[in-house]
């Protein structure tokens, strides 16, 4: 029944919602907190079975989240860390599916080497939104965020290309490297293609045409759906169109983007990523009882023993990737080792920590075909998802909930040059407000009272930020006040908020008038706590 779906979905979203509270109470990621509650709600008598279909996860869920993960990534910052992004998003990944290839098809019985490969690519992709929901409240070098985000948003596609080419060997028996190899570079420039030529349609829309910020942020909403429809259609990688596409209109977004647009877009967007991650990982732990039950063949003792062993593989073998990724190209190149300053052993331990698996292998998991082409069962396939599950859950929880701790232990922190670009920006800020007000509005500065408040409120700023700057015995005298000035200003907000109230009961204005006084506050208040 419809309405049974509908109760169901929007219980699930409660749920979502009340256990991310309590996630960020406890301090802990809430795609580690939503995996475990889900699992133990799965196991509840009487909860009713809940399965993914994988066309849903890969139409619905991957392409909001590809683009959301592509729009908040810096095109400078990825094309700085290119070096390290490929070889871990494309070198790793196939690594990573050999070696399990391998291993599975020695460790379990009547695992050939084809589903191997099937296996390796669907656990190969490390999972965006976990390793950065970790990383976001910790101060940790802005060089490992970035490369985590870059690889992030390409694995994706190498391990949904590997994945292909596995399936295809598994259902024709045949596989030929050649062929595979010029296949593999024809899907991801061809799904590049695809994704600037509908980003490049969707910018003209934005700049050209009398949108407004509902329609801008309805555009926004579309396009990650074009792109990947669009390349999947021409079998095609759609999920390279959707980030190359994604990191387009975000590199070109303040060319054609108002500063409502701005605000309204990111707050649905926001909303709307929160939910479809939240979703997704519930519904991981939701899914594991039913697997379970779906093991045949296979005892859980066996197939636990199985899916601890590759989960543990997969970790390791990371680990042993970063090191060489990250030192032996500064043997080789003169330029790397004048250019790139040395990462240090505990920030290239915390890369390869960083490897938990999420939404895309739930997603090739669920994939993967109930039956073969002459209507025989698919091999190991009950295994292969059981395998994937444990996986995540295993990835998620032992690294998710150890990685704050080894950041600590292994104090990989922030360098000081990083800390100072917020004051180098404050400072350039301020300096252009004041030349602006000296070239144009000299006199009014200095006879008008508003003028000259507004200046000198400038040129502390510029003060203040100089002097954290250049770090001198006064940036701590000059600086000092600045937490406390801060709460003072929340404070008046909340004395404002208060007001405004007593006026809406005592219904002495007009409720229009209200609000919008209400709103001025919500901004100010945003800026201040952000």
């Amino acid at each position: 029944m419809l309405q049974d779906n509908l109760l169901l979905i929007i219980s699930l979203l409660l749920v979502v919602s009340l256990l991310t509270m309590l996630s960020n109470k406890l301090q802990i990621s809430y795609p580690i907190l939503l995996v475990l509650a889900g699992l133990g709600i799965g196991f509840i008598p009487g909860v009713p079975s809940i399965t993914l279909q994988p066309e849903l996860v890969f139409i619905i869920f991957l392409p909001p989240l590809l683009y959301a993960a592509a729009w908040y990534t810096s095109w400078n910052d990825f094309w700085r860390y290119r070096r390290p992004v490929f070889m871990l998003a494309f070198g790793l990944v196939i690594f990573t599916a050999t070696a399990i290839a391998f291993v599975a098809n020695a460790m379990i019985p009547g695992f050939t080497l084809p589903l191997g490969f099937l296996l390796g690519a669907i656990v190969s992709p490390p999972d965006a939104i976990a390793a950065t929901s970790v990383l976001e409240h910790l101060k940790v070098p802005k060089r490992i965020t970035a490369i985590l985000e870059g690889e992030s948003l390409i694995n994706d596609a190498s391990s949904l290309i590997v994945f292909r080419f596995a399936l295809a060997a598994i259902f024709t028996g045949q596989f030929a490297l050649w062929d595979a190899g010029v296949d593999f570079v024809l899907v991801v420039f061809m799904g590049v293609l695809i994704g600037l030529a509908i980003a490049h349609v969707v910018y003209l829309i934005h700049r050209f045409l009398p949108t407004t910020p509902s329609i801008d942020t309805a555009i926004t909403l579309i396009s990650p759906y074009l792109m990947y429809i669009a390349a999947e259609h021409f079998h095609y990688s759609g999920v390279l169109a959707v980030v190359s596409g994604g990191l387009f209109l975000s590199f070109r977004s303040h060319e054609v983007f108002s500063y409502n647009t701005r605000l309204q877009a990111v707050s649905v967007w926001e909303t709307l990523v929160f939910l479809l991650n939240g979703v997704v990982f519930i519904m991981i732990g939701l899914e594991l009882p039913y697997i379970i039950k779906e093991l045949g063949e296979n005892s859980l003792l066996d197939a636990i023993k199985y899916a601890v062993l590759i989960s543990l593989v997969t970790i390791v073998i990371r680990i042993l990737w970063v090191y060489p990724g990250a030192y032996l190209p500064r043997l080789f190149s003169k330029k790397i080792r004048e250019k790139e300053p040395r990462p240090t052993g505990a920030s290239v331990f915390i890369v390869g920590w960083s490897g938990m698996r999420g939404v895309v292998s739930l997603a090739s998991a669920l994939a993967v075909p109930i039956t073969l082409s002459d209507g025989q069962a698919f091999p190991q396939r009950n295994l292969i998802l059981f395998i994937t599950f444990v996986v995540i859950l295993f990835t998620l929880v032992i690294q998710g909930l150890s990685l704050p701790l080894l950041i600590r232990l292994l104090k990989v922190e922030a360098p000081e040059s990083e800390a100072h670009h917020e004051h180098a920006i404050r400072l350039r800020l301020a300096t252009s407000v004041l030349n602006m007000l000296e070239k144009s509005y000299s006199e009014e500065s200095a006879s008008i009272e508003a003028f000259v408040r507004l200046r000198e409120r400038y040129q502390r700023m510029a003060e203040i930020a100089n002097s954290r700057l250049t770090q001198d015995e006064g940036a701590q005298t000059a600086g000092s006040f600045v937490p406390q000035y801060r709460q003072m200003l929340l404070e008046s907000v909340q004395v404002r908020r208060a007001e405004l109230a007593k006026m809406s009961r005592s219904k002495e204005f007009p409720d229009e008038l209200i609000r919008k006084r209400e709103t001025e506050l919500d901004l100010e208040e945003a800026r201040l706590r952000r």
